[in-house]
């Protein structure tokens, strides 16, 4: 994308939504961002706890 083709999207963004509501959107948008890069952090971390774990602390014995 260039220059000129990011600025139509943004005056058409700006003509659709207007000013009063783009913060809104971008806070909203921002929270998603977060949100999501959380969930993806615990997921790692459980992962990486997986990883650690002594395996024959899982194993049931029959």
């Amino acid at each position: 994308m260039g220059t000129q083709e990011i600025i139509m999207v943004l005056v058409i963004v700006l003509l659709l939504f207007g000013g009063k509501k783009i913060p809104e959107l971008m806070r909203g948008m921002g929270r998603g961002v977060r949100e999501f890069n959380d969930a993806k952090n615990n997921v790692q971390s459980e992962i990486r706890k997986g990883m650690d774990e002594d395996p024959s602390k899982n194993k049931t014995e029959a």
